[in-house]
């Protein structure tokens, strides 16, 4: 058993944003989550719920180079956070090796839009909600001309990411993203539940139990796909 593997949960959830390292022993699934604001290169305020690039990215590898977990679960109910950081969470989890399912559980909105459809197959809870909107920037802009080139380059980057891991087209996508009149303070749209799933950004509507059906079966075809290479 590894070093991280005996800490004490409290140890661990300041380390890494977890309770419970990958433990083989005892559980071949790994389950991840995605809570809060999603924590850029800036420090957010103390009182706010937060996930770390820098706590999930090692996670990942320690998984990937981990031969007895099987597959990772990941539950998402995020309010979005920092763009590039989580475009960098959500490419890690793309580029797993292992079968993974995704969960949006409460909500997976805005930059949590492309965590949920980075694995292979994605859920959403019949009340939870996505919010798809522009990417924005707050803060002193210098350079307007400049700063809005780079915004729309980084938005390019979201959109190309969702439509090439999910059944979305990007028309649809950008015209969700740029919707007038439904968000109060903002454009672009809030999709629940199964309209997520109309819309092809999802892949089905469904709970835990749905979640681990489909992550099970999934580790069962990866298992006899390699027994067959192994023969």
């Amino acid at each position: 058993m590894s070093e991280e593997q005996t800490q004490e949960p409290e140890v661990l959830l300041e380390n890494y944003g977890t309770t419970a390292m990958p433990m083989p022993e005892t559980a071949p699934i790994h389950c991840l989550t995605i809570i809060g604001q999603i924590e850029g290169h800036m420090l957010l305020p103390q009182n706010n719920k937060t996930t770390k690039y820098e706590h999930l990215i090692p996670q990942l590898i320690a998984i990937e180079q981990d031969s007895d977990v099987k597959g990772v679960l990941i539950i998402l109910n995020t309010a979005g956070g920092d763009v590039e950081s989580g475009l960098a969470i959500a490419e890690a989890i793309r580029g797993l090796s292992k079968p993974k399912v995704s969960i949006v559980m409460g909500g997976g909105h805005s930059i949590g839009v492309p965590i949920a459809v980075a694995s292979d197959y994605s859920f959403i809870a019949p009340s939870a909600t996505m919010t798809i909107h522009p990417v924005r920037l707050t803060g002193m802009v210098i350079g307007v001309p400049a700063t809005m080139e780079y915004i729309e380059r980084m938005q390019d980057r979201v959109v190309a990411f969702v439509t090439e891991n999910s059944h979305i087209d990007e028309a649809t996508f950008r015209s969700l993203m740029l919707t007038v009149g439904e968000l109060s303070q903002d454009i672009g749209t809030v999709v629940v539940g199964r309209k997520a799933v109309e819309y092809g950004l999802i892949d089905e509507v469904g709970s835990i139990r749905e979640a681990m059906a489909k992550l099970n079966e999934m580790i069962e075809q990866n298992e006899s796909r390699e027994a067959g290479q192994d023969d």
